[in-house]
């Protein structure tokens, strides 16, 4: 049936996707990172979806009061209100980090390489160093967020857009103690980001008491032979519906059971066919 929403689609399925372009999140833009982040925060608290528009129509407005060097009242009637939406953001995140950071430190270890220990953390910019982001309720970072715009309104005038808030932070993902993103080879990096996405169906499942939908696009032949199998036996086992898309299904056959449905696209053309043997070590 037709969703009404995007809020409505959100809260009616549970979708978690893997594609080649998350491989490279440790080592792409904040930005990535924190699509990456709200993606797995959109599957969680279907409420972020207009959370953080509202979030965003606010900085818009901010910005272009910004670019357009409105006088001071008008810029400052617009942080109390970005700080508000950003506070609520900040909190949405905080809890599925709270969820989701040990499980996938955890799923990291699983892999089954002692590469040291993976970390996932979220602290916002912005916050003074003695600010305790952990154990501040929605007011306090709405007053923090708030006092930080302040502090910056100038250099965001001379820059023309705004500096602190959800849409500058970044996901912290560590290594051995070590930024990711710096020191971790391909492979590391690649572990890091399928750890992440087992620990997210492992979340959804735990606190949503029902399995979410899989759509994994062609990773498999970007992720090495170990940790691809990793991946297809965690599928096997994990009883959830999954769409699995490959270039060669042998790489990808192990996860496949009796009822699974084998189709090849050609051409333009999909049709059925007979399932694919799995690869003979070696191969």
């Amino acid at each position: 049936k037709k969703a009404a929403s995007l809020e409505d689609y959100f809260g009616g399925v549970a979708v978690v996707a893997f594609t080649p372009d998350d491989l490279e999140v440790v080592k792409g833009s904040p930005e990535s990172r924190r699509t990456f982040l709200d993606r797995a925060v959109f599957n969680r608290f279907p409420a972020f979806l207009a959370e953080s528009r509202s979030y965003g129509r606010a900085l818009k407005g901010r910005n272009r009061l910004l670019r357009e060097l409105a006088p001071a009242d008008l810029r400052e009637a617009f942080d109390a209100t970005l700080a508000r939406h950003g506070a609520r953001l900040w909190i949405r995140r905080r809890a599925l980090m709270a969820e989701l950071g040990p499980r996938a430190a955890q799923s990291f270890d699983a892999i089954g390489r002692a590469e040291g220990k993976a970390a996932y953390t979220y602290r916002p910019r912005g916050l003074p160093d003695d600010f305790d982001f952990d154990a501040a309720d929605e007011a306090s970072l709405a007053e923090a967020l708030h006092t930080s715009l302040g502090a910056r309104a100038q250099t965001d005038l001379d820059r023309g857009f705004t500096s602190v808030g959800p849409h500058a932070d970044d996901l912290k993902i560590q290594l051995g103690g070590r930024s990711a993103r710096a020191y971790a080879s391909q492979g590391q990096q690649r572990a890091l980001v399928l750890a992440w996405k087992v620990a997210e169906i492992g979340n959804l499942e735990a606190h949503g008491n029902v399995k979410p939908l899989l759509l994994l696009d062609d990773v498999s032949s970007e992720l090495d032979p170990e940790r691809n199998a990793y991946l297809m036996r965690y599928v096997a086992e994990s009883g959830a519906q999954t769409v699995l898309t490959t270039t060669d299904g042998a790489l990808v056959s192990s996860a496949a059971g009796p009822d699974t449905l084998w189709l090849r696209v050609r051409a333009g053309t999909v049709g059925e066919v007979a399932p694919v043997a799995p690869a003979e070590p070696g191969d």
